[in-house]
């Protein structure tokens, strides 16, 4: 197994994200005889037929179809808002194969489109870092928490492969969700922690856990694991940061193409801010020719879901 020819730094910058600090520089692993290319994941032999490429959008579910009131903080309640309608009007005449989950923190009101499962590749390294946080009641080591900032940061895979050792592995990693609340994620097995499958969804759900009390992770854990995102490498911090109007968007992306096919899992998630609004905004995506279709993708419906929330909620 090897590294893609054109895996590494080789993308656009969308936009500058505030930083209190930066490391320099980028760096390639070379782990178990493969070379891995920063945020990404090993190609592994056979690998995709476990994740279907399909060339088409997948159409939202009935079950995330309905009309959404969400209550505001004072007790009173927003007008109701059909948030899935609109967002499957911003994002259905897109082309590609993506799914999308969009909240806003402020009101409650959410909104998804497409409810079909995806490789995870780097993104599960928040999960990672989450539930090892969630396992050691937010004690870290100093080696760990130096593993966390790589990981996290620089998108460094050997740092990845021992902190979800350090997380119990597979088995601790599905346990810490079933805690998240996610019911559609399952973690890859045999250390292959970048071939967890998941949701659009689920990855709400995960970045409930990360951004708001409603989460089993104490406050000083989700400030931590939310610093770390605010500080991904320039040229990684792409993604739903394209709909970021802030200047201090806080993410973790991912890509790797899969072998079978040679097209590419792209996806992206993170907080934003758009239209004076605190959104989460998850995409997930495959099926891209190349990463930067991929990437161009994903920045797409992260921009038009975000759009499409906030002006749903100022016409309901």
């Amino acid at each position: 197994m090897s590294a893609p020819s054109n895996s590494g730094p080789a993308v656009r910058r969308r936009r500058p994200i505030r930083r209190a600090t930066r490391r320099a520089g980028w760096s390639v692993v070379v782990a178990a005889g493969t070379l891995v290319a920063l945020g990404g994941w090993p190609t592994v032999p056979g690998a995709a037929t476990s994740v279907p490429v399909a060339a088409t959008v997948a159409a939202p579910s009935t079950a995330t179809a309905a009309t959404a009131t969400t209550a505001a903080g004072s007790g009173a309640s927003i007008t109701a808002v059909d948030t899935d309608a609109a967002l499957a009007a911003a994002v259905g005449s897109l082309g590609g194969h993506f799914a999308v989950a969009v909240t806003d923190l402020g009101s409650g009101a959410a909104a998804q489109w497409g409810a079909d499962s995806f490789v995870t590749a780097s993104i599960v390294k928040v999960d990672i870092l989450a539930a090892l946080l969630l396992r050691t009641g937010g004690e870290l080591t100093d080696d760990q928490r130096a593993a966390a900032e790589l990981m996290i940061e620089q998108s460094d895979n050997d740092a990845a492969s021992a902190l979800f050792e350090a997380a119990g592995g597979a088995a601790g990693l599905d346990a810490a969700n079933a805690r998240f609340g996610l019911t559609g994620t399952v973690a890859g097995t045999d250390g292959y922690w970048g071939l967890t499958s998941t949701t659009a969804a689920d990855q709400a759900r995960l970045l409930r856990a990360v951004f708001t009390a409603d989460s089993p992770l104490d406050a000083d854990s989700r400030a931590y694991l939310g610093r770390l995102m605010g500080l991904v490498a320039d040229g990684q911090d792409w993604g739903v940061s394209a709909a970021d109007q802030g200047g201090a968007a806080q993410l973790k992306n991912g890509w790797l193409p899969r072998t079978a096919s040679g097209l590419w899992v792209v996806n992206s998630i993170g907080r934003v801010e758009y239209g004076g609004r605190d959104l989460l905004v998850a995409v997930l995506s495959d099926g891209s020719a190349t990463q930067q279709d991929g990437i161009d993708l994903v920045e797409s419906v992260a921009s038009a879901a975000a759009r499409a929330l906030v002006a749903a909620q100022q016409q309901g």
